[in-house]
């Protein structure tokens, strides 16, 4: 029987890990469709449903702490299961979820549930908890999304390319983000709001068809090339790529997963005043209309995603230029990290148009980071954990960020301002950048010590 190096059939296509990579983008894509129609509709669900920001708030933290176990469940079983089929079962599953958000419609608007827990009692509209069921469901599902593309990263590209390769499909999330936050407001005038959840949970079920069809290892693609197979294959270490059965709190063990774990919770939620709370801050400073806000909100993502990308391309280009990976990795997060320290500049921004720009720039260093700290963790440690450990990051992450997602409604009702939550924003990367530092003064890659 042949080796997959020794054999190749005739039908080849050039460049299929960047194919690849588009799927990965559209997945992303999609996931933030999902997510983030909520946050456009949230003006109006407010006037419809008699929603208070408290209110949305617990609506968003119950997707953050569902989000936060999904990621971490989401590694394990990408691990365990494999992306091939792992990955297409929950894009499916989110799918349904989303869709599901529109059969609150069914709900009375008047109902009123009270939730009594000894000490901590109140009372919820009827709506609020429907919602909320549908986004632990769709959080649980989602959380897989970022963990499966990651193997799949480590799995199809060298090293000196899986920082750019992340940042583009990383990209997916603004190329979502402004699809579903330009096209709603105007699909809402048109439409009523539980068909548009209805139609969100349909582009993913698209997406798991072309999966099945276009999606291989490389080392058994019958359309890559032979030279391609090689070159994915130099990049990679000699272990045994097989999934690991290791515990998370072995995983605890080494310095970089903790180094993951600690900038993912102080820097993963800022991203979460940006993806939940821009329209809302943007109504409230400047009362502008939900198309006006769609627009602008359309627009920071348009300026956020060129950070991927171009801070991928950066770290790749530095260790061309012969820096180590240890500097180029590091050189690149602190560019991004002082780029959005001016964020705290948006809330007293004399108009809408510079509040945005100013929240583009530091979502585009945003997405920078992100995409240099997803592949700190496949730099450092063997591919057979890197889901679980993605895991472990995502769900610090998101953990904090549901709580972030209580907090920030209570700050700025009860100051009347969203300047200290852009304040606490602009802080945390350069924070998170000396604790990593500090952690893992040499970024190299680990060995896992089973005894």
């Amino acid at each position: 029987m042949c080796s997959p190096i020794e054999h190749r059939p005739s039908k080849n296509i050039l460049g299929l890990r960047w194919i690849i990579c588009s799927l990965l983008f559209f997945s992303v894509g999609i996931n933030y469709v999902d997510r983030n129609a909520i946050s456009i509709l949230k003006i109006p669900l407010s006037h419809e449903l008699g929603w208070t920001l408290s209110n949305y708030g617990h609506v968003i933290a119950s997707f953050q702490l569902a989000y936060a176990f999904g990621y971490l469940l989401g590694g394990r079983f990408m691990d365990v299961i494999g992306v091939r089929v792992g990955f297409p079962l929950i894009v499916l599953a989110w799918s349904l979820a989303s869709a599901a958000h529109g059969l609150c419609v069914f709900i009375p608007v008047d109902s009123k549930i009270g939730i009594n827990l000894g000490a901590w009692s109140f009372t919820v509209p009827g709506t609020v908890l429907g919602f909320i069921a549908a986004r632990v469901a769709l959080g649980l599902a989602e959380g897989g999304n970022f963990p499966a593309a990651i193997k799949i990263v480590a799995e199809w590209f060298p090293i000196k390319e899986r920082a750019l390769a992340t940042g583009l499909f990383n990209a997916g999330t603004n190329f979502g983000a402004i699809f579903c936050l330009t096209s709603l407001p105007y699909l809402y005038k048109w439409l009523s709001w539980p068909t548009i959840f209805y139609l969100t949970g349909v582009l993913g079920i698209l997406w798991v068809v072309a999966w099945i069809i276009l999606y291989k290892p490389p080392e058994h693609h019958p359309w890559i090339t032979l030279q391609e197979l090689n070159y994915v294959l130099s990049g990679r270490s000699s272990e045994d790529p097989k999934p690991t059965r290791v515990s998370w709190l072995s995983l605890l063990k080494y310095r970089p997963v903790w180094a993951a774990i600690i900038t993912g919770c102080l820097a993963g939620p800022v991203w979460n005043i940006y993806q939940f709370f821009l329209p809302d801050f943007l109504k409230r400073q400047f009362d502008i209309s939900l198309e006006q806000n769609g627009w602008l909100n359309g627009l920071f993502y348009l300026i956020a995603s060129f950070g991927g990308v171009w801070a991928g391309w950066l770290a790749g280009q530095l260790m061309k230029r012969n820096y180590s990976l240890n500097a180029a990795r590091k050189l690149t997060l602190l560019t991004c990290a002082l780029a959005i320290t001016p964020l705290f500049l948006a809330p007293v921004a004399p108009s809408p148009l510079l509040a945005t720009i100013i929240c583009g720039i530091a979502g585009s260093a945003h997405q920078g980071w992100s995409a240099n700290t997803y592949t700190f963790i496949s730099d450092t440690m063997p591919r057979s954990v890197v889901g679980a450990i993605v895991g472990l990051s995502g769900f610090t992450a998101y953990f904090s960020g549901a709580i972030m997602s209580e907090a920030i409604p209570l700050v700025v009702e009860r100051t009347g301002s969203y300047f200290p939550v852009f304040l606490w924003g602009s802080m945390m990367y350069l924070v998170s950048l000396g604790i990593l530092h500090i952690l893992v003064p040499h970024i190299q890659p680990q060995k896992l010590n089973n005894h």
